[in-house]
């Protein structure tokens, strides 16, 4: 995952640098690279032999990475980045970078803070708060939002927003 995260943080730099060798995007304002985020989902072969009541472990879970990109951001631009990366880098993984466009709509989330090994607790908190509040989650899927380095914080000190899809009821 380690060169995964790499090829995402120089292709969201080559974009954020752009001005510096430059090359202005129109709409280009200055602004911090976004954080690291991931969106985590059951396994295929879990949803298919789980049977209700279930409870799934962090090996159950797969993932996709992914760092926002400012509204200027067009497809064009991304590809274009990401070709001036590949040349300029040593990482295959940039060639598997895909710019999408995600919507996600009404959700729950909380900051959760300490170990991801904790996280069951913020979500049964934000299970709880769904109950009072005539929400459903409407599916396991959720996404965490990694704010600062996991590398260089303690485990009890991590801070990682926890968000996930609802409907009201």
């Amino acid at each position: 995952m380690e060169k995964a995260i790499e090829a995402l943080y120089g292709a969201s730099y080559g974009i954020r640098m752009m001005p510096k060798k430059g090359k202005v995007p129109e709409g280009y304002f200055e602004y911090t690279v976004y954080p690291l985020e991931g969106v985590w989902s059951l396994t295929d072969s879990f949803l298919e032999n789980m049977k209700e009541g279930d409870l799934f472990t962090k090996d159950d879970f797969k993932y996709k990475i992914m760092i926002r990109q400012p509204d200027f951001v067009s497809s064009e631009l991304a590809h274009s980045n990401l070709e001036a990366v590949a040349d300029a880098k040593s990482n295959e993984l940039i060639h598997s970078i895909t710019f999408e466009s995600i919507c996600e709509g009404l959700c729950v989330q909380m900051m959760h803070i300490g170990s991801y090994d904790h996280e069951r607790e913020s979500f049964d908190l934000m299970e709880a708060f769904c109950a009072e509040h005539n929400l459903e989650r409407l599916s396991p899927i959720h996404r965490e939002v990694y704010i600062g380095d996991p590398r260089k914080a303690d485990s009890d000190k991590l801070k990682t927003v926890l968000r996930f899809k609802v409907k009201k009821l």
